[in-house]
C-alpha cells in the first residue's frame, strides 16, 4: 500500500536523492528519456534538508520505500540552484504580486511506480499541505520533456510563459 506523507527523516531524503539519481540523464539511454522523461536538477542532501525545513517535501512511501516525491521550494530558495535562477525571474516577470505561490522544485516517481496515479496524488497532496498564505504552485518543464508536459496539463497546470535558458526552453507553468 503507498502512503503519502510529508519527508521527515534523512533516510527519506536519502531515498529521494537515490531516486533521483536514477532519473537524471547521466543514468538514462536517450530512449528512456523520451519514453518515460528525465529530471534535470541534481540536489546536495544539504539544500535538500533546508527545502524541506522550510516546507516540507511531499513523498510516496511504499514498504518504508520512497517510490515518488514532489519537491517544495520555497521562494526564499531562487538564488539557491543556478539552472533554476532564471525561472523565478521569470515567474516574478508574470506572476501577479497577490499570488503566493510554492515552486515544485522537482517531481519524479520510480520507473515501477508510474502509470498508477502517484503523480496526480503527489500534487493533490502537494496542494493540501501548503504553508499558510500560498495558494498556488509553479513549476517549469524542459518543453523536450513531452511525458512531463502531457502529465501536467493532465493534473490542471497551464502555460504561464515560454522562454529559453541555458541552451533550453522551459515552459512555465501554474496549477489551476
Amino acid at each position: 500500500m503507498i502512503v503519502y506523507k510529508q519527508a521527515s527523516t534523512p533516510r527519506e531524503l536519502e531515498q529521494i536523492l537515490t531516486l533521483q539519481q536514477q532519473n537524471l540523464p547521466k543514468s538514462l539511454s536517450q530512449n528512456d528519456m523520451v519514453k518515460d522523461g528525465f529530471l534535470t536538477v541534481e540536489h546536495s542532501l544539504e539544500l535538500l534538508k533546508e527545502m524541506n525545513d522550510m516546507s516540507q517535501h511531499i513523498i510516496a512511501v511504499e514498504n518504508e520505500k520512497v517510490v515518488g516525491y514532489a519537491l517544495s521550494m520555497h521562494p526564499k530558495f531562487a538564488e539557491s540552484i543556478d539552472i533554476l535562477k532564471p525561472m523565478f525571474h521569470e515567474i516574478n516577470k508574470v506572476v501577479k504580486k497577490r499570488t503566493n505561490y510554492m515552486v515544485m522544485g522537482q517531481i519524479c516517481i520510480a520507473k515501477t511506480h508510474r502509470g498508477q496515479g502517484l503523480f496526480r496524488k503527489l500534487y493533490s497532496n502537494m496542494k493540501t499541505h501548503l504553508p499558510d498564505g500560498f495558494d498556488t504552485i509553479i513549476t517549469e518543464v524542459d518543453t523536450k520533456n513531452q511525458r512531463s508536459m502531457n502529465a501536467h496539463r493532465a493534473v490542471g497546470f497551464v502555460e504561464l510563459k515560454n522562454y529559453s535558458s541555458d541552451g533550453k526552453d522551459w515552459s512555465l507553468i501554474i496549477m489551476q
